[in-house]
């Protein structure tokens, strides 16, 4: 189930892109977000990067700790989502 755009998700996501540096999402998604959610997203990326380049569930559970619930979720979303992981991972690939 993909967000449906509305005007409250609009003005989330314009603030977001109001911030500058990384100091400032770290002020900001410490106020928004409990650190568990902010991990929780953090470990989901990592979750995704990990599927793109190949490694085996097993592994990833092993190196993450997350579960293979979760590890499942973020493959069916490289697999048929929106593209999103693939395209930030793509965009901030050093």
């Amino acid at each position: 189930m993909a967000i449906r755009p509305d005007k409250k998700f609009d003005r989330l996501f314009e603030t977001i892109l109001q911030l500058e540096t990384i100091e400032e999402c770290y002020t900001f998604f410490d106020d928004l977000c409990t650190i568990g959610e902010i991990t929780d997203m953090r470990d989901r990326l990592e979750v995704a990067e990990l599927l793109l380049h190949g490694e085996t569930y097993e592994t990833i559970e092993h190196k993450t700790k997350m579960s293979s619930a979760t590890i499942s979720r973020v493959n069916r979303c490289l697999q048929h989502g929106e593209g999103g992981y693939r395209m930030m991972l793509e965009r901030t690939k050093k």
